[in-house]
């Protein structure tokens, strides 16, 4: 086993891991890449993204996966934990020219065996709507119509001029339970919201003021016509990083570079709440499966759990050692059990609903928000919630953190909060009133003692926050990376402006002191690449993740490395459990 000392151990790349439902381990065989394998050298290029989608296929293969490296983008059959991956016969591949992908997004809605409605972002600003299945393209947008630039060559796009945004594409994504309508962010700080069915025009679009609030304005376009795009959205200042929709649809949360986040109820184009980071941008933002709770991160090295219902910061999770760049919660693991939990838990389903403002009931709300609410009115037994997610950064680590009842219900006395890791499959919880012994290295585990339960740590105040913030000073940038980067965009974080907005905000409910709120520490935090990881994705069976090398990584759950333990015994990953 590898120590958990310095030096190589600490370097080392892990292929296994251990959390109190068992043992997750990486697949070697299941490895989506380019076709020759080779690492891409990935300095200036836009980070690898992944996304997948269900066609239903009746043969029971229907998953499918999309990814782009540098210029390349690909699409294939996702085997998961089934089978291993045959690069060698990719659905469709394109590579274009003057351009790279940023970013793509799975219509579910529309998709079939047959035809996939698949959109693509890119650097240059254009968004494209292609069907990798028919192997066609749809349309583009933001891209001037008749234009003597606007035609393809072996899947080479040439560039025209961009007549709505001329900034990289940041984020796209189809608006939940609709089969026309997506929204696109820009790294300009702009949002734009379109339809499949209407053209962008031939000229420069005219905007009207919809709507104005505290640093957002939502304008909608003036044609006498139907045109693209049907709203502008000016969010913040700088980047608009990412933006996520909640599990019904309803609201919309935004991490920008300015540090903040914002939520807006999306139909109405209202503010509904807003958090700011400790310092530095968000990068990275995502909604519990019961759109109670928004985590966030970015260039604090930071995850920040922030209510929804209340509209404050509840919660920090310090692990990794430099930007944070995706954030997801594990729908599979977040789990229900019976417990003393407050009254908000306590009422009728319908009172449930009324307070956490969503229905269960709708088609895309998840399997957990469905658990949450299956409880009989007349059962007078409440029910106790831990969510788990994760994060991954640009210190090559993953991390997976517990949200549990002592964070989200801070009111009940300390003697009787529970600060164990997982509550999904434990057959013998710790009772009532048991204090569970906290460990300071609780990301540590052991293989011989697979059946002991490791417990994360939960500290108000202590020492942890000057290490804290020396470790941010340290590893603000690029962390490992580059020093010379690092120290550059330090001194942009310190400049006069950065200081006078943080003094601003510090020590108020947009942003608590560390102090002031509890302070988690993960469950795990390995290393498992070598170039910065981009991508983290949890599925049934398994967890995906992907780095700047253009390597796409399954991680089978605990039981389900059928692959790994049956099919290629011989090839087994070889790392040990840690």
């Amino acid at each position: 086993m590898a120590a958990e000392g310095g030096g190589k151990e600490m370097n080392e790349i892990k292929t296994q891991f251990t959390t109190r439902e068992g043992v997750y381990k990486l697949l070697t065989h299941s490895e989506y890449s380019r076709p020759n394998r080779v690492p891409f050298n990935s300095q200036g290029s836009n980070p690898v993204k992944v996304s997948f989608v269900n066609v239903n296929d009746q043969s029971g293969n229907g998953d499918r996966i999309c990814f782009n490296v540098g210029r390349e983008l690909y699409f294939y059959i996702y085997k998961g934990v089934r089978k291993a991956a045959d690069l060698s016969k990719p659905i469709d591949k394109r590579i274009y020219k003057g351009t790279q992908p940023t970013c793509h997004d799975f219509n579910p809605l529309t998709a079939t065996a047959e035809s996939v409605s698949l959109l693509v972002g890119f650097s240059a600003g254009q968004v494209q709507l292609i069907d990798p299945i028919k192997k066609e393209t749809s349309k583009l947008f933001n891209e001037e119509v008749g234009s003597s630039y606007h035609c393809f060559e072996d899947n080479l796009p040439l560039l025209s001029p961009r007549l709505i945004d001329k900034s990289r594409v940041t984020c796209v994504r189809w608006v939940p339970g609709s089969e026309s309508l997506f929204l696109v962010a820009h790294s300009s700080g702009s949002m734009y919201l379109y339809n499949v069915e209407n053209t962008c025009g031939t000229t420069a679009p005219h905007y009207q003021l919809l709507k104005q609030g505290e640093n957002y304005a939502v304008h909608t376009c003036k044609s006498k016509s139907a045109r693209n795009p049907l709203l502008r959205w000016t969010v913040g200042e700088g980047a608009l990083n990412e933006f996520a929709f909640s599990p019904d649809g309803k609201f919309l949360a935004c991490a920008s570079q300015d540090g903040f986040l914002r939520v807006f109820g999306f139909d109405a184009a209202e503010l509904h709440g807003t958090m700011k980071s400790y310092f530095g941008g968000l990068l990275c933002v995502c909604w519990s499966p019961d759109g109670r709770y928004i985590v966030a991160g970015g260039e604090d090295d930071l995850v920040t759990v922030w209510s929804f219902l209340d509209c404050r910061v509840i919660a920090r999770g310090h692990g990794h050692k430099s930007w944070v760049s995706v954030v997801a919660f594990d729908h599979c693991t977040t789990s229900v059990e019976d417990g003393d939990l407050p009254a908000e838990f306590s009422g009728s389903d319908e009172d449930f609903h009324e307070q956490n403002h969503f229905s269960a009931g709708r088609d895309r709300a998840n399997s957990s928000h469905s658990r949450l609410s299956k409880r009989n009115s007349t059962d007078s037994r409440p029910v106790s919630v831990t969510y788990r997610f994760g994060s991954v950064g640009q210190d090559t680590q993953l991390c997976l953190w517990d949200l549990t009842e002592d964070i989200l219900f801070p009111h009940l006395p300390l003697s009787r909060t529970r600060t164990h890791t997982n509550v999904m499959s434990a057959t013998s919880p710790p009772a009532t009133g048991q204090t569970p012994t906290l460990t300071p290295n609780s990301n540590t585990g052991s293989s011989n003692s697979s059946s002991s339960t490791t417990f994360a740590t939960l500290s108000l105040h202590d020492s942890r926050k000057e290490r804290h913030e020396k470790d941010h000073k340290r590893n603000h940038s690029m962390g490992h990376i580059s020093s010379k980067s690092s120290d550059k965009l330090n001194q942009l974080s310190s400049s006069k402006t950065a200081k006078a907005d943080a003094a601003k905000t510090l020590g108020t409910t947009l942003c608590p002191r560390m102090e002031e709120v509890p302070l988690l520490e993960p469950l795990v935090c390995k290393k498992i690449a070598h170039e910065r990881l981009t991508v983290l994705i949890f599925l049934e069976d398994c967890l995906v993740t992907a780095c700047q090398e253009g390597f796409v990584c399954t991680w089978a759950r605990p039981g389900k490395g059928l692959l790994s333990s049956q099919n290629n015994p011989a090839n087994s990953p070889s790392g040990t459990v840690v």
